[in-house]
Order: C-alpha cells, then structure tokens, then sequence
C-alpha cells in the first residue's frame, strides 16, 4: 500500500511538471475583429522596441553610437524578425518608411520587422523615451502634444501607419507597454484627437504565425 501511495504520488508531481495549466497552455491570438479592421487600413500602430540586453544607457550617449547604448538582446532581434512576418502574413498594410526613434534598439527592431531600407527616424520618439527622466512639466505637456498631433494623423488609404518607440511611465501617454507590444490608435484627423481600440502583445502576433 505504501507502495502504492509513493508511486501515486511521483505520477502527479510528474503531471505538474509536464503538463502545464490551462493559462500557460493557452496562448490568445489577435481579436479577429481588429485584426479585420487593420486589414481595410486607417490606424496607427505604435510599437515599443524588442527586448534588450542588460547594458544600459550611458550619460554620453549618442546615436551614432551603438556601443553607449542599451541594444536589442538576441532573442529581441529573432522576435522583432518574427513580428514583421507575422504582419505580413496577415496581409496588414503597412504605410512606409515606417518612423522609429533614433536609438539603435529602435531603428533596429524596426529594420529587422519592416526592412532596413524601409525606416525613417522620428524625434519624437527621443522625446517619449525623455519621460521618464526628469522633465519639466512644460516639456512633459510639449511631448504628450506632439504625441497626441501624430496619432491624429490618418494615414493614405488602405494603410496603417507604424511608430516604433519606447514606453511610457505608468499612467502617463500611451501607458506601459511590454516590449514588442503594440497600442492600436484609430485617427480622427488633425485637432480631432484619436482612439485606442487595441492593444496587442508580441505573443499574440506570433499566435497567428504558428
């Protein structure tokens, strides 16, 4: 009987090992409501950078200057490969030059998802990331209004627009976003504002590739 009982045991701790739970198992994919909405065109999409490494930004920064930069980790550069691919598979039509932030991790994502030759820099993402610093509440205002200008913006027909930037602190823009999360903005026009109707993880997008 002890036998029997020890054996019973090992089997369920084997179970708890092997198969996982229910919320592990799952994976959610993209709403197929917003995922049909992307495909007629209109919004803009503004993604945060890939994960990055453990090295971080140095007080001398510069752009042209990977190596006084925190940079994309290698699982970072294969998932931002992964997300453009999952885009295009979708059939979402994307507006170029896609706009990304001049730090290396920015530019890179971008470059590895949409295409080297297809990325132009944008300051404002510069600004965005300058938020969680310390920011006078004149430029804080300044920045969340140059925000709230390109988000308003409606793209060409047929096409979305694509931000790749950075996050945000808590309970300020656009929020905190994980890395190669992306927030959905449906434009109302210039002085009209914009709605967030989305917002979509990297698992999600690489849901739909699988």
């Amino acid at each position: 009987m002890k036998r029997y009982w020890l054996m019973f045991v090992i089997g369920m701790l084997l179970q708890a090992v092997i198969l996982p739970t229910t919320s592990m198992a799952e994976t959610r994919s993209v709403n197929a409501e917003l995922l049909d909405q992307l495909k007629q065109g209109g919004y803009v999409l503004y993604m945060r950078h890939g994960e990055t490494g453990e090295d971080i930004d140095q007080p001398n920064l510069r752009f042209d200057d990977c190596s006084t930069q925190r940079n994309l980790s290698e699982a970072g550069r294969q998932s931002a490969v992964r997300l453009g691919a999952a885009v295009r598979d979708l059939r979402i039509p994307i507006r170029l030059p896609i706009l990304a932030s001049p730090f290396c991790r920015t530019q890179e994502t971008a470059q590895l998802a949409f295409g080297r030759d297809s990325v132009r820099t944008d300051m404002l993402g510069y600004r965005i990331y300058r938020l969680s610093s310390s920011v006078t509440p004149a430029e804080m205002q300044a920045t969340l209004t140059a925000l709230t200008a390109a988000l308003e913006q409606i793209p060409p027909a047929g096409l979305n627009t694509v931000l790749v930037a950075h996050s945000f602190p808590k309970g300020l823009g656009l929020g905190e976003i994980p890395p190669l999360g992306t927030v959905v903005a449906k434009p109302g026009g210039a002085g009209k504002g914009y709605q967030i109707v989305g917002r979509i993880s990297l698992e999600e997008w690489l849901s739909r590739d699988k």
